[in-house]
């Protein structure tokens, strides 16, 4: 049994809709649009098979809760070819900007790059998931992980969500100019583009991470140490709901029960 509960028509996407979803539905220009302003040819992609859906191509199995890296590729056509290879739950992005990623391969490893040569930066991002408020019915994360919940969530939790990424919203707005909010399939990400953003050290960003606590977000995401973050435009299959950009009166009256609908779902009304 799916251990997991969600809003009302939210539910795991099948292997056979999420083929064709990536066959029929997955935009890579807006993609590229999204990722314009940096080298899409270094910058590594990922996915994640199976971990929290269980669902997943018997012939990966070993593999199915790994974080696979695609960083050999020449672009987007080629990431979508992989991306159709594993039929995964999801699709990542690396944050961290290099000279060159497959110097990468040298050290064995992508963690601890922040004082290589070949590390350039990495874009800041918020993330703010509903598992991490409190609900007067589900309780704490504390309590959802011992259920064994952690990633579910409700509309109650939605709505204070939604509410926090408003005010963050705003509050980083006194001091980024380039932010991007995206829906997630479950709960918001901010991305900051500003230069000096992309530039700020580790030190620093664990300063802008206690600084903005309160607004429930996932510190291993601002700090850097989460280095992934899910590809616009690419579907959550946890919940089968689309990871998009969304304005920031969007945001106001998002309802992930009724938007961000991938077509496949609205044929099988």
């Amino acid at each position: 049994m799916f251990r997991f509960r969600f809003p009302r028509g939210l539910k795991p996407t099948s292997l056979s809709d999420r083929r064709r979803f990536y066959s029929e539905e997955f935009d890579l220009k807006s993609v590229n649009d999204f990722l314009g302003w940096r080298d899409v040819t270094k910058t590594p992609f990922a996915v994640i098979v199976g971990r929290h859906s269980n669902i997943y191509l018997p012939e990966y199995e070993s593999i199915k809760n790994k974080a696979v890296i695609i960083d050999k590729h020449e672009g987007l056509e080629d990431v979508l070819n992989y991306i159709l290879q594993y039929l995964p739950e999801g699709v990542y992005y690396d944050r961290n900007i290099y000279s060159n990623p497959l110097e990468c391969e040298k050290c064995g490893s992508y963690k601890d790059c922040w004082d290589c040569s070949n590390f350039l930066g990495q874009e800041l991002a918020f993330d703010i998931d509903p598992e991490n408020v409190y609900c007067p019915y589900h309780g704490s994360i504390k309590d959802k992980m011992e259920r064994g919940q952690g990633l579910s969530f409700c509309m109650i939790e939605f709505k204070r969500v939604r509410k926090l990424t408003i005010n963050l919203i705003q509050e980083l707005e006194k001091e980024f100019c380039k932010i991007i909010a995206v829906f997630s399939g479950r709960g918001f990400h901010i991305h900051i583009l500003d230069e000096n953003a992309v530039e700020l050290g580790k030190k620093e960003r664990e300063k802008i991470a206690k600084k903005y606590e309160r607004f429930a977000i996932d510190p291993w995401v601002t700090t850097g140490e989460m280095r992934l973050i899910r590809l616009p435009f690419s579907l959550n299959g946890l919940v089968s709901r689309l990871c998009t950009p969304v304005s920031f009166e969007e945001i106001k009256s998002f309802d992930p029960r009724r938007m961000a609908i991938p077509r496949f779902l609205f044929s099988q009304l």
